[in-house]
C-alpha cells in the first residue's frame, strides 16, 4: 500500500507547474554589514522567481564555521577573502560557483561633526571607539591593518572596544556607547543619525570586498541567486545602498 502511495505521488507531480514543484527556500549565509542588500535582494529575486530566500546574518567568521559544523547553508558571502578561502580549503564550497558581488570602503562615523582636515589620530584618540573584534572578523581585520598602516595602532588600541561583527560596532556609536566607530560606508548610510567623518585610504588596508559561493551542498537554484547579484539588477541594489564596484 506504501508502495502504491508513493508512486502516485510521484506521478501527480508531472502534472503539477513546473514552479509549483518544490520551490525550495534558498539560505544565505550573509556577512552582517549586508543586511539591507540581502532584504532589497531577496525581495526582487522572489519576485521574479517565485523562490524564497532565508538570510542569515553574522560576522563572516562566525558563518563559515558553522557552515564547517553542518549548518545548512545554499550560499556564503563573506566580507573578506580570507574566510572565503577558509571555507573553500575545506571543500565545502563549488570553486567555479565563486565570485565577487561586492565592495567597500572603510570609514569611521559619528554622532557629531569634526573640523576639516581632522585625522584618525585624533578622532580615535579622545575617547572610546568601537570596531569589528580584529581576531576574526573581516571589519576589525581591515581596521587594524589601516591604523598599522598610519602608525596609529598601537597609540589607540587601548581606546577600542570590539564587537562581535561590523552592525554591533555601528550600534555603539548609535546609542553613544562610544565617541565614534569604524564601520564600512554602506554601513554609515544604514545609520544616516552618524556622519561619516573620515575615510581611510583604500591602500592602507587591503581591499573590501564580498566574495560569495554557492556551497558544496547547495540546491540548483543557488546559483541563479549568485547570478542574479552579480547581474544588473543586483548590482544597482548594491550601489543604491553604498557599496562599491566589485573589482575585476
Amino acid at each position: 500500500m506504501l508502495k502504491i502511495f508513493f508512486a502516485f505521488a510521484l506521478a501527480l507531480t508531472a502534472f503539477l507547474p513546473r514552479n509549483a514543484v518544490a520551490q525550495e527556500n534558498i539560505t544565505v549565509f550573509a556577512a552582517a554589514s549586508l543586511k539591507e542588500a540581502m532584504d532589497r535582494a531577496s525581495a526582487a529575486f522572489k519576485e521574479k522567481s517565485g523562490a524564497d530566500i532565508a538570510v542569515s546574518l553574522a560576522s563572516s567568521s562566525v558563518l563559515a564555521r558553522q557552515i564547517e559544523a553542518g549548518a545548512p547553508a545554499d550560499i556564503f558571502i563573506s566580507a573578506d577573502q580570507e574566510w572565503m578561502d577558509w571555507v573553500a580549503a575545506r571543500d565545502l564550497i563549488r570553486n567555479e560557483s565563486r565570485r565577487l558581488v561586492a565592495g567597500n570602503e572603510l570609514v569611521i562615523v559619528a554622532a557629531k561633526p569634526v573640523a576639516d582636515g581632522t585625522g584618525p589620530d585624533q578622532i580615535l584618540s579622545q575617547g572610546r571607539f568601537a570596531m569589528g573584534d580584529p581576531t576574526h572578523v573581516p571589519a576589525g581585520l581591515y581596521a587594524k591593518a589601516a591604523l598599522t598602516s598610519l602608525g596609529l595602532w598601537d597609540e589607540v588600541e587601548d581606546n577600542a572596544v570590539f564587537g562581535e561583527n561590523v552592525r554591533v560596532a555601528l550600534e555603539l556609536a548609535r546609542r553613544g556607547e562610544v565617541n565614534a566607530a569604524i564601520v564600512y560606508g554602506s554601513d554609515q548610510l544604514a545609520a544616516r543619525e552618524l556622519l561619516r567623518i573620515y575615510t581611510f585610504p583604500a591602500e592602507s588596508h587591503p581591499p573590501v570586498v564580498y566574495p560569495a559561493a554557492a556551497t558544496t551542498n547547495a540546491k540548483p537554484e543557488a546559483e541563479a541567486f549568485l547570478d542574479f547579484l552579480s547581474g544588473d539588477e543586483g548590482q544597482k541594489i548594491f550601489r543604491d545602498l553604498g557599496f562599491a564596484q566589485p573589482p575585476l
